[in-house]
């Protein structure tokens, strides 16, 4: 806690109230005590100057440009680092010896299989079900199965949970995915890493082999490990407060995937790759350029810009490069989607009018192109996010679960009904 405080003058009365200091980022003021102390309520739509919760886990400053795991730059996560080193350091705070990486590996990889009756619940499914619809409603089925990693007051039980749920997203996302393609399931398999594995049970079909091509996987790798997590934001919101009423783990992670189905939240790559083939052909890319430009005109460049970032995002450098790796290997000869991308991405990072808003192609621009290249139709991009983002979710809600402050979350409201009536009787009104 910082040594100074906020005061607050209502007419003729002061009152004072402690200002709370981070290691980084802005100092908060605690208003706990305010309607104790006035009988007033804050008024704060969507949250954009409010912390309801104190975290160790990420840190955002959008001005410099900076997004930091446990304190590390994400660059160098994604340059250096794999996604189950990184699920570890979320989980546990710290990076792991080579020993405890090694054991996180196993014990995840020895639980990618799911249970053998959860093949039933996808046959309940129609074949053209989102698989965003599919995959929250299986993650809120697990809670059925799994009985013994639902007592949250355990911690043995929630470690379980945690590691249940980084191992089995990627199954039961490529089950959603091979549902709606008609092909049959395939199974995990113990001998590959996590992103390759993911990309097995994708796209092997029984009858031949498959091969994962290393670019291919490493690039999977690194979209995994930079929607890991990110702060405080709507669906991590959504999970935190799910878990403040004491929830089982699987609802309150089933919660935030319904909640990052939003077009507004977790939508964003998806809708960036359905401009691109808008577009559709690179001599086309001026004239929406000028109706980007246009406040007249309803045309949004998607993927462009960032409501936190107002700097060049640090996920879209890394994710820039594994475009163009995934590219190079994959070929755009042929792919007037991936054209448009190109050209588009050049003219926008040159463009006075982008350069002076700060409208640099973001993460979502990178990783649509990216999943594009790989083979992936654009209804599974959500979920894809959503299995990156599990480990975040996780991470948060043990986070939560464990703080001695936790309260059932509870927002106030300015109440703008009718005042107290009496009842009419019906054939009176």
């Amino acid at each position: 806690m910082s040594e100074h405080s906020a005061k607050l003058t209502l007419g003729d009365q002061t009152y004072e109230f402690p200002v709370l200091s981070g290691t980084v980022g802005p100092d908060v003021i605690d208003i706990r005590s305010l309607y104790s102390k006035t009988g007033l309520f804050t008024y704060d739509p969507g949250f954009t100057s409010t912390a309801a919760c104190d975290s160790a886990i990420t840190f955002i400053d959008g001005d410099k440009g900076e997004l930091l795991y446990r304190g590390y730059p994400i660059e160098q996560l994604a340059d250096k680092s794999s996604y189950l080193e990184v699920c570890y350091l979320l989980l546990y705070g710290e990076l792991p010896t080579s020993a405890e990486l090694k054991d996180f590996e196993i014990r995840v990889t020895r639980h990618t299989m799911v249970h053998e009756q959860i093949h039933y619940f996808f046959r309940g499914f129609r074949r053209d079900a989102h698989p965003m619809a599919i995959v929250t409603g299986v993650i809120g089925a697990m809670a059925a199965f799994y009985h013994d990693s639902t007592d949250i007051s355990d911690p043995e039980q929630r470690e379980i949970a945690s590691i249940r749920m980084v191992a089995k997203l990627p199954t039961i996302v490529a089950m959603a995915y091979k549902y709606s393609v008609g092909q049959p399931f395939v199974y995990p398999r113990n001998d590959l890493d996590y992103a390759s594995n993911f990309l097995h049970m994708c796209f092997a079909v029984p009858a031949e082999e498959y091969k994962v091509d290393p670019v291919v996987a490493r690039a999977m790798d690194r979209i995994f490990t930079l929607h890991a997590d990110h702060e405080q934001n709507a669906s991590t919101s959504t999970v935190r407060l799910s878990g403040s009423s004491d929830a089982n783990p699987f609802a309150c992670i089933a919660a935030g995937v319904a909640c990052l189905w939003g077009p507004a939240h977790g939508g964003a790559n998806e809708a960036a790759l359905n401009m691109l083939r808008e577009i559709g052909s690179v001599d086309r890319i001026p004239e929406f350029i000028e109706r980007a430009k246009d406040k007249n005109d309803p045309f949004r460049l998607m993927g462009f810009g960032h409501r936190v970032y107002k700097n060049y995002d640090p996920r879209a450098a890394v994710m820039q490069e594994s475009a163009r790796e995934v590219l190079a290997l994959m070929g755009v000869e042929n792919n007037p989607t991936l054209q448009v991308a190109q050209a588009l991405e050049k003219i926008a990072l040159e463009d006075p009018y982008f350069v002076e808003r700060k409208l640099y192609p973001n993460v979502d621009f990178y990783s649509g192109i990216i999943l594009d290249a790989i083979g992936f139709p654009t209804s599974m991009f959500t979920a894809i996010f959503a299995l990156s983002r599990t480990v975040g979710w996780i991470a948060q809600w043990k986070e939560m679960i464990g703080d001695p402050q936790k309260k059932i979350g509870r927002p106030r409201q300015l109440y703008k009904g009718a005042v107290q009536r009496d009842y009419v009787d019906i054939a009176r009104r």
